[in-house]
């Protein structure tokens, strides 16, 4: 891989053996890891996004598996965005929401929440023994510009209820939908939509053209609803198109 003109040394990349499938458990699974060990990274982030790849940790990845290609790197046009009807009404129902962005450090009540979601949304996955230090390195990472985007009801002397942190990165031009945890006794009111629908307001009003929601997997229950989002854009393995004509 290219570097830019203040750098000559290439940028390494690996080939990560083959590991369970963390969508399909019937499949196995590689990636394609830029080296965790460059010193540079946060400088190749913003280039990374744009080739599909995508940030865990302190990691950056993208899908390379051995005759599957079901996952699909996809990001948000800003300026082209228009909610439809089922997002307005989740807007409306959610009206008095307060949004704060964070900085990327944890908190007791955040963890809280993170663990009740992990119990209810991946008990027995390998998720939901998740403490403080998995939090902090699955979400904060060392070297990420990450944001907690907090999503609260109004209170009376203060911050009101944390219903939703939509943890995410902020790189040129652009943000980065890293992971979403929400109160899960409140599902029914479309939180996580809620988060890439403010995800999406905090872009534009720092008009930033781009909300990379990371792979979409046509089918998939818990990745399909990325497809609501239109226009949305997916990345080809060489260009980034309007998926549908993808």
């Amino acid at each position: 891989m290219g570097t830019d003109a203040q750098d000559s040394d290439d940028l390494r990349l690996f080939h990560t053996g083959e590991h369970a499938c963390g969508y399909w458990p019937e499949r196995v699974a590689r990636d394609l890891v830029l080296d965790p060990r460059d010193p540079r990274l946060r400088q190749w982030y913003p280039h990374a996004l744009g080739w599909g790849f995508r940030r865990s940790g302190d990691i950056l990845y993208r899908p390379h598996c051995h005759g599957c290609h079901a996952c699909v790197a996809v990001r948000i046009p800003v300026d082209r965005f228009v909610p439809d009807r089922s997002q307005r009404r989740c807007l409306a129902r959610n009206a008095r929401v307060e949004m704060r962005v964070q900085p990327a450090r944890r908190t007791a009540e955040q963890l809280a929440l993170y663990r009740r979601y992990l119990a209810a949304r991946h008990a027995g996955g390998g998720m939901d023994g998740h403490g403080a230090t998995e939090f902090d390195q699955f979400l904060v990472g060392s070297w990420s510009e990450g944001r907690f985007l907090e999503l609260r009801d109004p209170g009376e002397h203060g911050p009101g209820r944390l219903l939703a942190v939509a943890v995410t990165d902020v790189a040129d031009h652009a943000l980065s939908a890293v992971y979403t945890f929400y109160e899960p006794e409140l599902a029914g009111r479309g939180l996580g939509t809620l988060a890439i629908l403010k995800q999406i307001e905090w872009a534009r009003r720092e008009r930033r053209r781009h909300v990379y929601l990371g792979y979409w997997i046509q089918g998939h229950p818990k990745m399909d609803y990325k497809r609501r989002f239109r226009p949305l854009e997916a990345f080809d393995g060489r260009s980034w198109r309007d998926l549908d004509a993808a």
